[in-house]
């Protein structure tokens, strides 16, 4: 079934909706919770909320991709979870590793007005956009996906330290971005 269907079904209120939402983009948003929280039950208590999620949004919202605004949705509910299981201890796995990493340019909390978080977003979304196609690609897959960097390079016929290298080199640009951007983090 085609987005757009899938779409109507919402605006409906069919409780086929979910049902093809999972069909279609279960094993998409799952993978991207899993990334984050490394447990299957966890990743489908998040997966359940995403639905519920979509349920609550859509209408009013009418989405024209699907595939990112389920998985905007699972990655946020995922990385609450994340938050609230981990808050009180810091672990070294992928998710806190990818935090750590991103918090030189993104703090982990973000400020809270819209206003600037929309400021943000779109700023993020210019900077991606300039990006040449393999480093956002890298980037993406680190700090979207939460993927580790052994995997991107053996995804991307790549060494880890061309991988690291290039992370590295994009939180800089992307740190200066802000900067010029009058973005203070």
């Amino acid at each position: 079934m085609d987005d757009a269907a899938i779409i109507s079904l919402y605006f409906e209120r069919s409780q086929s909706a979910i049902k093809e939402s999972h069909s279609k983009y279960g094993s998409y948003c799952r993978t991207i919770s899993m990334n984050i929280l490394h447990c299957r039950e966890d990743a489908d208590e998040c997966l359940n909320d995403t639905w519920m999620k979509a349920w609550d949004t859509i209408p009013p919202q009418k989405p024209c991709c699907l595939s990112a605004f389920f998985g905007k949705i699972v990655r946020n509910i995922s990385l609450s979870m994340w938050r609230k299981k981990h808050s009180q201890k810091r672990k070294n796995n992928e998710t806190s590793l990818c935090l750590d990493e991103l918090s030189e340019c993104i703090p982990e909390q973000n400020s809270g007005s819209v206003a600037e978080d929309l400021e943000l977003k779109d700023a993020l979304d210019r900077f991606l956009e300039a990006l040449e196609q393999n480093a956002r690609i890298i980037f993406m897959k680190r700090y979207w996906y939460i993927i580790p960097v052994k995997k991107i390079a053996e995804e991307l016929s790549m060494n880890e330290g061309a991988v690291k290298m290039s992370l590295l080199r994009t939180r800089k640009k992307l740190r200066q971005f802000l900067d010029e951007e009058g973005i203070y983090l």
